[in-house]
């Protein structure tokens, strides 16, 4: 959680029990209990997840109640965790990104999700499939038309208020507001009403790295119990609805997760972050219109006075033939002036984009051409498209700091070109098999990665038998168990 948003909250002297024991099952326990849910989940209808600060520690980003949370810190009177890197770097975990699987593979119909870091979105999971209860750090809406504008910096405010900004939608121009819920805040209809009324249709929901302590939004899995649906809690620690649960599993969330992927043979997929930036080329003739006064702006795609917080600094070149000497731009607004001869000739503008703390890679370059003839032509290509062959050219050449220009346009009084560029600045691959818990599969009611399939498929141990496709045979003789 931000360490920021903490110190945003109002004052609350009760925040619930803190710094509760954590409890770990044994290997053997937590194996035969990934085993069931895994199987929950694969003859579920219609399954909700439920995640709380739990999913995100792995990401650097601390909860509130655990051993070192916030709260049980600020409550002991100790000093409170560094971040181990900016909020706005944080990527998302292996849970994060099984359920972004788990949701094309058509198991997961809903997530409900009590977090304010954004990370369910930046994972691809769809925003109609998604209630956050609380808000998102990353996130403005415009009051008036309802438009939501998701940032690649943290929203300055908490508690519903407005922002610096305006909303871009023609004929609207309201003053957005920030989507971060203070204490007293009642949890807004738009997430509360489709999280009640799937927790309602759920005959599994699946409660991840949460405490359940935080009320109205704790009691929403308890609504699936009327129709016959059953609750699941992972989390280290007791909570005030275990006596609810069908299944009670105490590990580590990823952990979990892994083994459940691994029993369903479902890969975890890797996340790719991709940020946007824009470049402003403007150009006049000077009074005596002997010569062309240009400038070259570097700014975010929500504004030219909204941060670039993922650029450090950018370096700037020439083409070789062109008099003018290379500079570097470390300061915001990211800006350079220069002067050309009105006959001169076509160059190349080259950036070498240097990153902040928190990207993968350490830089990338864009070639900008200059060729003081600005043609009224727009850029219509398939924006989506281009994005996608940015995320599989990355998967394939994992260096990362690939680019790709996805918008062009022109405005001709000032005469400028403005280009946004998409960037892979992330690139972070999960391991798909599950380590010890994998090996226990491969010996026990589980997964059988045998040396003979049928039809490729796995062979699967149930209660001690065996099962594939219409065969049964004994567990001990059976050639895909017991190839040997």
């Amino acid at each position: 959680m931000s360490l920021g948003y903490a110190e945003k909250l109002s004052f609350l002297e009760d925040v619930g029990n803190v710094g509760m024991t954590e409890y770990f099952d044994s290997p053997k326990v937590l194996q035969e209990k990934i085993e069931r849910l895994a199987m929950m989940i694969q003859k579920s209808k219609h399954l909700v997840v439920f995640t709380g600060a739990g999913i995100s520690t792995s990401c650097g980003i601390p909860d509130f109640r655990g051993p070192k949370g916030i709260w049980t810190l600020q409550k002991e009177g100790k000093v409170l965790p560094e971040a181990s890197l900016p909020f706005h770097r944080a990527t998302p975990s292996m849970t994060h990104m099984a359920l972004v699987e788990l949701e094309k593979a058509g198991f997961l119909k809903f997530l409900i999700s009590q977090n304010i870091d954004g990370l369910h979105l930046r994972s691809g999971i769809p925003r109609e499939k998604l209630a956050e209860l609380h808000g998102d750090s990353f996130m403005e809406r415009c009051p008036s038309c309802g438009i939501e504008y998701m940032k690649d910096f943290e929203i300055e405010t908490i508690g519903l208020k407005e922002t610096a900004r305006r909303c871009s939608k023609v004929g609207c121009g309201s003053r957005l507001k920030d989507t971060v819920l203070d204490w007293e805040d009642a949890l807004p209809p738009k997430e509360m009403n489709p999280a009640e009324r799937h927790c309602k249709m759920a005959d599994v929901v699946l409660c991840l790295g949460t405490s359940l302590q935080i009320t109205p939004a704790c009691n929403l899995p308890l609504k699936s119990l009327k129709g016959g649906g059953k609750i699941v809690i992972v989390n280290l620690q007791k909570t005030p609805k275990d006596k609810k649960a069908s299944l009670l599993i105490h590990g580590l969330v990823d952990k979990v997760i892994a083994g459940v992927m691994e029993f369903l043979s479902l890969q975890i997929p890797p996340f790719i972050r991709i940020d946007l930036l824009q470049t402003i080329f403007t150009q006049a003739l000077s009074l005596d219109k002997k010569y062309v006064n240009w400038t070259l702006t570097v700014t975010s795609v929500h504004g030219n006075r909204a941060p670039l917080p993922f650029i450090k600094s950018v370096e700037v070149s020439f083409s070789e033939y062109q008099n003018m000497k290379a500079t570097v731009l470390d300061k915001q607004p990211l800006q350079l002036k220069r002067r050309t001869v009105k006959s001169a000739n076509p160059f190349n503008i080259m950036m070498k984009l240097n990153f902040s703390d928190g990207c993968k890679c350490s830089s990338a370059e864009i070639k900008i051409p200059i060729d003081f003839k600005i043609s009224a032509h727009v850029f219509n290509d398939d924006k989506d498209s281009i994005l996608q062959n940015l995320r599989e050219s990355a998967i394939v050449d994992p260096s990362c700091g690939q680019t790709a220009v996805i918008e062009k346009k022109v405005i001709m009084v000032p005469k400028s070109e403005i280009m946004v560029h998409a960037i892979v600045t992330n690139i972070v691959k999960f391991e798909t098999t599950y380590g010890d818990l994998k090996r226990k599969y491969e010996g026990f009611n589980g997964i059988i990665p045998s040396r003979k399939r049928s039809n490729g498929r796995r062979a699967r141990v149930v209660n001690g038998r065996c099962i594939i496709a219409d065969l049964m045979c004994s567990y001990l003789s059976c050639i895909y168990c017991n190839p040997n």
